[in-house]
């Protein structure tokens, strides 16, 4: 008779087959993965994961929330701990959104570069890509508010967000030198920031 699980049990489980999927799933791409290599992977039976998880659809969207949530955390940081007005909170967040691209390169792609059927079954995944938005959305927001930039806060959120991933992608491909995406970026936005200033009363 199998032991029951406690709710710290089925939370580590979890976490580890996560950990494990997120790794296989970045080295060979979700589709040449399956379930009993990630059993496999862990040491456990091949029929352990559905005990915790539906399918491995249900995997990857657990593992892209916790890259969402881990993203929009550092950004959140980011802002929150940015001393000065909003040109410095906007500043800071994308230094956090390019240092994290580059640092978890895994974690990105897996985040952004691939299109998941059915994101929608999962509240939790959509939940934390809501998140992540928010928080570059706010920090437009500020801008705005502050008579930095002019227009509508989620097109330029996406023109900003546009720019960092294009400079984030070029980086992680080797089309740009290590160290290039962050200048890049800085450019960018300050281009960006020019072309967006309100019209002189």
């Amino acid at each position: 008779m199998p032991r029951v699980l406690t709710e710290t049990d089925v939370a580590d489980f979890r976490e580890r087959l996560c950990a494990a999927a997120e790794r296989l799933f970045a080295e060979r791409g979700p589709d040449a993965v399956t379930m009993r290599q990630l059993a496999s992977e862990l040491g456990v039976s091949p029929m352990t994961p559905y005990r915790y998880f539906q399918d491995k659809d249900e995997i990857l969207a657990a593992v892209r929330a916790n890259g969402f949530n881990r993203f929009a955390e550092a950004l959140e940081q980011a802002s929150d701990h940015a001393a000065g007005d909003a040109r410095h909170k906007g500043a800071a967040v994308g230094d956090a959104y390019v240092t994290f691209a580059l640092e978890h390169p895994h974690t990105y792609k897996l985040m952004f570069d691939l299109n998941q059927p059915d994101e929608g079954r999962y509240p939790d995944l959509v939940e934390a890509g809501r998140r992540a938005r928010a928080t570059l959305r706010d920090y437009v927001k500020g801008l705005i508010a502050e008579g930095v930039l002019a227009g509508d806060p989620e097109t330029v959120e996406t023109m900003f967000w546009a720019a960092a991933h294009g400079a984030v992608v070029l980086e992680l491909s080797g089309k740009l030198p290590p160290g290039t995406a962050k200048e890049l970026h800085h450019a960018m936005g300050q281009a960006m920031s020019r072309g967006l200033r309100p019209d002189p009363a």
